[in-house]
C-alpha cells in the first residue's frame, strides 16, 4: 500500500524528506510516536513502518525490488548516517534519530491502551526470550512468539494463518534487511494487523543476546564501531566497505542533483524531548 493511499488529499500527510530519492519521514519523537499509536488504533487498513540507515541506503542503490517495497511503506530515519545524507541533500539533520533499537520499546511504554502484539523472527530461544523481556518492560500488553525468521514459504502460509487467526494490532518482523521486507511485502496482507513494522536485529537486542553498547558511547554516534569490535567476522563488510560506498552515494546523489518526491518538504525544528522507554539494563 502506497504511502499517498495511506494519507488522502482531505487528510495531514506526514512530513517527509526526500534521501536517495526515497521519502523519509521527518518526525520528532514525540509526533513519530503519536503517529504510529494512531496507526495501530485504526478500526480499518493498515500502515507498514520500515526503518533506513547507511546499510539499507547502499542496498537501494541496486536492488530496484527493495526500493519499491519501501516507496509503500512509511520510512523512518535511522542513526547518523541519514542525518549527513539528510545535511547534504537537504542543509539540515532530521529532528531525531528513530532507530528501531529504541524507538519500538518507546513505542510500546507511549502506548497505554493493551495492544495484541505478534512476533515473527530471529531463532525460537531468541524469539522466546525477547517476547519474555517485551512483557516486562510493558506488560499491559500481551506479546506472541509465533514463528522464528527462518521459516521457508509453507512455513510462512501457515505463521501467516496463525496470525489471521490471532488478530494481532501490530506485528514485528525480524529478519534482516532486505528479506524481511521483501517477506512482508509478500505474505503481510492488511487483514493480518493494523500495523506492521519490521525491526532488524532488535529481538536479538531487547533478549540480550547482542549487547548494545553503553549509553556514552551511543550519545558520540559510534554505536557502529562498538558492534564492529565486538562482531567483526559478521560485519566488517557493513561497516569498513560500507561507509565509503555510503559517502559515494552522496557524492554521486549531490552530483545527479535532487529529484522531487510529491508533497516531499523539510521542516526545520520540529524537536520534541525524548521519551522514555529504553529496555537498557
Amino acid at each position: 500500500m502506497g504511502i499517498m493511499k495511506l494519507f488522502p488529499k482531505t487528510s495531514v500527510y506526514p512530513p517527509r524528506r526526500a534521501i536517495f530519492n526515497l521519502p523519509i519521514c521527518d518526525f520528532g519523537w514525540k509526533e513519530a510516536l503519536a503517529f504510529a499509536d494512531e496507526a495501530a488504533s485504526r478500526p480499518i487498513g493498515q500502515t507498514v513502518i520500515s526503518f533506513v540507515n547507511a546499510n539499507n541506503a547502499n542496498f537501494l542503490q541496486s536492488d530496484a525490488e527493495y526500493r519499491a517495497i519501501l516507496a509503500r511503506h512509511v520510512i523512518l530515519p535511522d542513526g547518523h548516517g541519514m542525518d549527513i545524507a539528510s545535511r547534504a541533500f537537504h542543509g539540515t539533520a532530521f529532528p531525531a534519530n528513530l532507530n528501531g533499537t529504541d524507538f519500538i520499546p518507546a513505542l510500546f511504554t507511549y502506548m497505554t491502551r493493551p495492544r495484541r502484539v505478534a512476533m515473527i523472527g530471529a531463532n525460537p530461544d531468541v524469539l522466546k526470550r525477547a517476547a519474555e523481556a517485551f512483557h516486562r518492560h510493558a506488560p499491559w500488553h500481551e506479546f506472541i512468539p509465533v514463528a522464528d525468521g527462518y521459516i521457508d514459504h509453507e512455513g510462512s502460509l501457515r505463521a501467516m494463518a496463525e496470525i489471521s487467526a490471532l488478530r494481532p494490532d501490530i506485528l514485528m518482523v525480524a529478519m534482516g534487511t532486505p528479506r524481511q521486507e521483501k517477506w512482508v511485502d509478500r505474505y503481510v496482507g492488511p487483514g493480518h494487523a493494523r500495523l506492521v513494522v519490521s525491526v532488524g536485529a532488535l529481538f536479538d537486542f531487547v533478549a540480550g543476546e547482542v549487547p548494545r553498547a553503553p549509553q556514552v558511547v551511543r550519545q558520540m554516534r559510534l554505536e557502529w564501531l562498538y558492534r564492529l569490535v565486538r562482531e567483526p567476522r559478521r560485519l566488517w563488510k557493513r561497516y569498513i566497505l560500507g561507509i565509503p560506498l555510503f559517502f559515494l552515494n552522496i557524492l554521486n546523489g549531490l552530483w545527479k542533483g535532487p529529484k522531487a518526491v510529491e508533497d516531499g518538504r523539510v521542516i526545520i525544528d520540529r524537536r520534541g524531548p525524548r521519551p522514555q522507554g529504553s529496555l537498557d539494563k
